[in-house]
């Protein structure tokens, strides 16, 4: 049996794939499992996050299509129209359990943007005072390329800090991770547990559904994320009976991620490395290339040879060598014109080129996270 004593919150991310019947629809009798089962662990006095696809879904039934279109756009009409149903389901289930629940959409904006994911996380702690099951969505209807999360086990790892997770489910069409992809190996083999990510990285093999989308790369980093914030992350089998109770209750099903409970990063460099999004490039010479990535040293103006892109001070920016090669990711306390004028100079330069100087650093140490 698994010691899950230490769980308090939860979030738990549904697919599509497992709301759904063959012919693509939201099966009633499928997402009345899952909430069934999300009140029996309410009850344990464990607080729960759902994050749930199926909007999409759900708009393809309302049309009565048999397939999901190709263009962004109708994909987008679809969300809209979907979204109301699937909560209209979510609604009238919680209700047989005494539940409430409410519904917030997410674009990657959202995380990106510091005073919004502190809006976030101010109305999930409401929510969860409330007694009320939230409900999140990415919002499709309004997504495009530049601010889609891409997929569900992404933007449920992204609210991981924000919920204060301490345990990510993923609900999906799969029993966890396998050593091989167990639909063209009979041989392949569940992996019950890991403890550290790197050892099982190259047993994932993306895939995806003609109704959902992501496969086991986006669950293996999901898990990197979360695990990061020392929160555990599971890969459970939605088709198996009762499988997120009996995961609750110590049963030995799917595979655990451990996070150790330990946080390799602060929440603010959790935010840096895997929230936020990057708004250029400052190119370094090797000495200061070396110094960030084996030193952990705040980036002085003077080993700044180049600046890729347009940003203003506050903005998180990639930091490579001459070759492209990425060592850290930081928050700039200088716009890009003015590391323009600023580079190559000494930091008693600052004030004379600027005719200010309210930092030494281009991006002090606190700041700045290093990238192996």
């Amino acid at each position: 049996m698994r010691d899950l004593s230490h769980i308090h919150n939860i979030i738990v991310k549904v697919g599509s794939s497992s709301l759904t019947g063959e012919n693509g629809i939201i099966s009633d009798e499928k997402m009345l499992s899952i909430v069934s089962q999300i009140a029996a662990v309410r009850r344990k006095e464990i607080h729960v996050v759902l994050v749930s696809s199926g909007a999409q879904a759900a708009g393809m039934g309302v049309l009565g299509l048999d397939r999901k279109p190709a263009d962004m756009s109708k994909k987008q009409a679809l969300a809209a129209i979907g979204q109301a149903k699937l909560m209209q389901h979510y609604e009238n289930l919680f209700r047989i359990f005494n539940l409430k629940c409410a519904q917030i959409l997410l674009n990657h904006d959202d995380f990106d943007n510091r005073k919004r994911q502190m809006n976030l996380e101010n109305a999930l702690g409401a929510l969860i005072d409330y007694d009320v099951i939230p409900i999140i969505n990415e919002n499709d209807s309004l997504a495009v390329e530049e601010i889609k999360v891409g997929d569900n086990d992404t933007l449920a790892s992204m609210i991981v800090p924000a919920a204060g997770g301490d345990l990510l489910v993923l609900m999906s069409d799969i029993d966890g991770l396998y050593n091989d992809n167990p639909n063209e190996n009979p041989d392949a083999k569940l992996i019950p547990y890991v403890g550290d990510i790197a050892e099982v990285e190259s047993f994932a093999k993306d895939s995806s559904s003609s109704v959902g989308t992501g496969g086991m790369i986006t669950k293996i980093n999901a898990a990197k994320m979360v695990n990061a914030y020392g929160c555990d992350m599971a890969i459970i089998n939605a088709g198996t009976p009762n499988a997120l109770v009996r995961l609750m209750d110590g049963e030995e099903i799917g595979t655990i991620f451990d996070g150790h409970r330990e946080k390799d990063l602060s929440a603010k460099k959790h935010w840096i490395l895997y929230r936020s999004t990057i708004r250029g490039q400052i190119v370094v010479d090797e000495g200061a290339y070396l110094s960030v990535r084996d030193k952990r040293s705040s980036l002085l103006p003077k080993g700044v040879t180049g600046v890729n892109g347009d940003f203003l001070s506050g903005a998180v920016v990639e930091i490579v060598n001459s070759e492209g090669n990425s060592c850290g990711k930081g928050i700039v306390n200088y716009s890009s014109d003015e590391i323009r004028l600023i580079m190559g100079r000494g930091t008693d330069e600052i004030e004379e080129v600027l005719h200010y100087k309210d930092y030494d650093e281009v991006i002090h140490a606190n700041n700045l996270v290093v990238i192996s």
